[in-house]
């Protein structure tokens, strides 16, 4: 594909183009998305497409195609603006019918208001911030993916005197070589080459955003989270999208600095003020801020992700043929490999690795009336307090999720920190919550963290919501006068000393088998003896298992229910419908998890052998313990 393709670099001349021919074309609309969807269709030709996530704003030029890898962190109301509007040019006394779809600014010329011609349109705005909680290696790997030839905007000259050009050739010839060498080490062999190209080009985009950051507040769910937020505006079929969704959008950046002034002056040549109707100030800052820290994204192609991992096709479900050759027939021997692992992060504990590994593959497939179905929080107690074993521990998993968050449950956090996302009527926009998470994120509890004090009311109400979270998978958000329940699909893992203060579905005591002397080098020794080729192996099977469909049949249906009775027959009281309920959920995730779509005989029978052993083991520490069952 040539590296200056009108459609990328001049999409609204495409539109512009297709809009002249509405006459012989009355569904121009349909025909322009029509266009982009098909170019993007062409072999590799979305990695062409520039990203908001790899490339400082300054570095894009305005009115290009660019894509956004997001997710929806508030939904404004609709907005109205001119879909055809007529300009006049006084020097020639002339009119003509312009297309207004995809752009904030009108064209050059006066506009007249007065004709009969102006078409109304409506489009909806999503305000969309970078995936929250994104691992470095899913942004590094889709970095290193792109293909796109990016020119600096003219309103910022790069520093180049730092590098030769033919130092800056050399990068990229160096960047071709690494890109041929295909996805299994595509991560670790251009993590040099981008990162010092971004040192020593510009300054970085999230350093503008932190220095604004006590004028302009992003809105980021997480702390410490980076990244351009965008205002999407979306022109057709935005009922489709929910919040909190995630998507890669495709559009016409637009970044007019007369955007951040259309509020104050009101002769701006605009398509119908954004503003208009907003009551305050705040609202106003909040709906329309300055462009350059929050670019406007015109949408032409919006496609929802099931998933953030760039090691796979985005729909993984709908296109098994996309897998890597042969992958399905090597889940069982990936399992193995990644089981040994586990065993050895979590000290030479099996039983506790299994389980995480479980764990780490479920996801809710399905509510029945208000119970999710599928969640697996587990809970790994017995975890080491005086050391950063924890800390680590969640390094390790961050390094295999595309998604993931360590909350560290101390007193102060507990009392302090925003989880739920509320409703600020004055500034008309939902201020948001650690808990505003994507689907599939995995949260980890660090309940070792948590020391001896008092809970104030906020603290009890940020622990009812993680109860919540992990009993229901639902956040309710605070609208002041009511509460809105919003479900969502969240994996939890908790780690604590003793069993955790939250209801988990599994608890599993760690045993450790082995004693480092050192645990942080004994860690990290474990980590460094993993190549990037086998960490990509776990990323894609993780992933894999994580998506695949399940299902029993009749026969193996009437067998469990038969084991049921047969177990209760002896003793009634030793085991319930709850506990049938958990077998059944290890079951499934442990046919997942060799690759296998529905339960066999031999699977539900391996699955009571480790609910046995786990269960054996909890009654044993809690005798220890002196706890009671």
């Amino acid at each position: 594909m040539p590296s200056n393709e009108a459609w990328i670099n001049n999409p609204l001349g495409v539109v512009d183009g297709i809009f002249a021919q509405r006459k012989s074309s009355p569904e121009w609309e349909r025909k322009v998305l029509d266009y982009f969807k098909e170019k993007l269709k062409v072999n590799d030709a979305k990695s062409w497409v520039p990203s908001l996530n790899d490339i400082p704003l300054h570095y894009l030029k305005p009115n290009s195609l660019v894509k956004f890898r997001c997710m929806i962190q508030d939904m404004f109301d609709p907005e109205f603006f001119m879909g055809v509007y007529e300009r006049a040019d006084p020097s020639t006394n002339s009119k003509e019918l312009r297309c207004g779809k995809y752009k904030d600014i009108t064209d050059c010329g006066q506009v007249d208001f007065n004709s009969r011609n102006i078409v109304t349109s409506e489009r909806q705005t999503f305000y969309c911030v970078p995936i929250p909680g994104e691992s470095k290696w899913v942004k590094e790997s889709y970095a290193c993916s792109s293909q796109a030839r990016v020119i600096a905007s003219t309103s910022y000259t790069p520093n180049r005197h730092k590098r030769s050009y033919e130092e800056d050739d050399e990068m990229d010839m160096q960047q071709q070589k690494e890109l041929s060498s295909g996805p299994q080490n595509v991560v670790d062999s251009c993590r040099n080459v981008e990162s010092k190209r971004l040192e020593t080009e510009a300054p970085s985009q999230n350093g503008a955003s932190t220095h604004c950051s006590s004028n302009l507040d992003l809105n980021f769910p997480l702390p410490g989270e980076q990244g351009p937020a965008c205002l999407v505006k979306m022109y057709e079929e935005w009922d489709s999208f929910r919040l909190n969704d995630m998507l890669e959008v495709f559009g016409v950046l637009s970044v007019d600095p007369a955007l951040s002034f259309i509020a104050d002056d009101k002769e701006a040549s605009s398509l119908l003020d954004p503003t208009d109707g907003m009551e305050t100030a705040e609202e106003q800052r909040a709906h329309s801020p300055p462009a350059s820290l929050v670019p406007r994204l015109h949408v032409l192609y919006a496609q929802p992700l099931q998933h953030n991992n760039p090691l796979l096709p985005p729909a993984v479900s709908e296109d098994k043929g996309a897998l890597p050759s042969g992958f399905l027939s090597e889940m069982n021997s990936v399992r193995g490999e990644l089981l040994t692992y586990f065993t050895h992060v979590l000290l030479g504990d099996v039983l506790a690795a299994e389980y995480l590994l479980l764990h780490l593959i479920s996801s809710v497939y399905a509510r029945r009336d208000v119970l999710p179905l599928g969640k697996f929080a587990l809970n790994i107690s017995g975890c080491p307090h005086n050391s950063s074993y924890t800390e680590q521990l969640y390094q390790i998993i961050q390094q295999l999720l595309p998604s993931s968050y360590r909350l560290c449950m101390s007193l102060n956090n507990m009392n302090n920190l925003p989880m739920v996302p509320r409703k600020d009527y004055t500034a008309n926009r939902l201020v948001s919550g650690i808990l505003q998470l994507a689907s599939n994120t995995s949260l980890f509890l660090d309940e070792t963290q948590l020391e001896q004090g008092q809970l104030d009311a906020t603290g009890v109400r940020n622990i009812t919501a993680l109860a919540n979270l992990i009993s229901w998978q639902k956040v309710d958000y605070d609208f002041s006068y009511h509460q809105m329940e919003f479900p969502c699909n969240i994996n939890v893992l908790v780690t604590s000393e003793g069993r955790s203060l939250l209801p988990c579905d599994s608890q599993v005591h760690l045993r450790p088998t082995v004693s480092p002397p050192n645990m942080e080098e004994y860690l990290k020794a474990i980590q460094l003896a993993q190549l990037p080729s086998q960490l990509n192996k776990y990323r894609i099977y993780l992933t894999v298992a994580h998506l695949l469909d399940y299902s029993i049949s009749e026969q193996v249906t009437k067998a469990v229910e038969e084991d049921f009775v047969e177990m209760r027959k002896d003793d009634p009281q030793s085991i319930s419908a709850e506990d049938l309920h958990r077998m059944l959920s290890v079951a499934r995730l442990l046919s997942l998890s060799y690759g296998q779509t529905t339960l066999s005989r031999d699977g539900w029978i391996k699955a009571k052998q480790l609910e046995m052993v786990r269960h054996s083991r909890t009654q044993q520490q809690e005798c220890v313990n002196g706890n009671e069952p």
